[in-house]
């Protein structure tokens, strides 16, 4: 069967407009690569590895502000202390399986310095654990895989589901894993895009909730079984927001936050052996100083920056929360049903989920 995005299947989330590609890579010069692995054979892969590559990948030299919130912190993203202190992001983003962050953060740093990038490098990479589908400690993904991402890093179209990181992830006992869902903001300056991309593999059955309607209790385990015994609703997920809007860092950090409020629309609670991280990145501004950037004066060593009022924030708060919740449930509708090292992890049935929206919003 062909798997669908949640519009495709007619239920639309929030009231704002979305991007053209209802994706992260609507904010302008943001791409997303996937390398996907999925055999048998010697040890079964379901895994990978999602990158988000700000700037077209100039982020090395053209940093952008950013900020993170942890709701829950059962969980890895790495480079977070140099985030904390300067509010600066020079690394692309990149998503993988729990016991894989060293090697993906090495390739992050090895691909830079083959590029010609000098001095230090703290690149971000975040994790959930894909250990029932995937045998995660045959440690699949190697170096040439996070090349493979990188390389193949786009903007427009963003392949959903079960891909890259997302590839053996669990999400309200259906399978999960890699979504991304966009919002237009309007404020002073704008409009600003508004991306997300998550990889969802968190929450209990009971718990999920799609536009507000209880379509986790309406297909219950007795419809659609459960991948394991047990309807815990531990797990982790990771949240990358992204805008072009003139955000300082404390501004990102907000931003982060309200991702909170998307994940709980869903069904998430941040139990305690879920790692919910959230990172917020803004394109607006140009906070490197570059000689050799023409958009800053040879003879200045002052950068000028932008910033929206405080008080004029509210609409990507809206845009992020709706943004948030559409991107989960485009996993949970895009996700295929997948065999896997312990078991099988079932798919929202999508005939089921269009029913149930049916019967609550007579």
């Amino acid at each position: 069967m062909t798997r669908s995005r949640l519009r495709d299947l007619g239920i639309v989330i929030g009231d704002l407009p979305t991007g053209p590609n209802n994706a992260i890579t609507d904010v302008p010069g943001v791409l997303v690569g996937h390398a996907t692995l999925s055999y048998d054979e010697p040890r079964v892969a379901r895994t990978g590895v999602t990158v988000i590559v700000p700037r077209d990948g100039r982020m090395h030299e053209d940093n952008v502000f950013a900020a993170y919130h942890v709701l829950n912190g059962n969980g890895e993203m790495t480079g977070l202390p140099w985030i904390d202190e300067t509010g600066l992001l020079g690394s692309p983003v990149a998503i993988t399986n729990t016991n894989q962050v060293g090697v993906v953060r090495d390739a992050l740093v090895e691909h830079a310095v083959d590029r010609g990038m000098a001095g230090w490098i703290l690149p971000v990479v975040a994790e959930t654990y894909d250990g029932f589908l995937n045998d995660i400690d045959a440690f699949h993904v190697t170096k040439q895989h996070v090349f493979e991402a990188l390389d193949s890093a786009s903007d427009g179209h963003v392949a959903e589901g079960n891909v890259g990181g997302g590839t053996g992830m669990m999400c309200h006992g259906f399978k999960g894993g890699i979504g991304t869902s966009s919002r237009v903001a309007e404020a002073p300056g704008g409009p600003y895009a508004v991306g997300v991309l998550v990889q969802a593999n968190y929450g209990s059955r009971k718990h999920l909730r799609v536009d507000g309607v209880p379509v986790g209790r309406e297909i219950a385990p007795d419809v659609v079984p459960l991948p394991q015994r047990t309807d815990s609703g531990d797990g982790s997920i990771i949240i990358v927001v992204a805008t072009d809007a003139p955000l300082v860092p404390v501004q990102c950090r907000r931003l982060a936050q309200r991702a909170t409020i998307g994940l709980a629309r869903v069904g998430g609670t941040g139990y305690n052996g879920s790692g919910d991280i959230f990172l917020a990145f803004a394109t607006g501004n140009h906070p490197s100083h570059d000689p050799n950037d023409d958009r800053t004066p040879e003879s200045s060593e002052l950068v000028d920056l932008k910033m929206l009022p405080n008080n004029l924030i509210d609409p990507l708060f809206d845009a992020t929360a709706e943004a948030v919740e559409e991107s989960i449930l485009n996993a949970l509708t895009a996700a295929e049903t997948t065999d896997g090292f312990r078991g099988t992890a079932h798919a929202l049935p999508p005939d089921r989920l269009r029913e149930v929206m049916s019967a609550y919003k007579r």
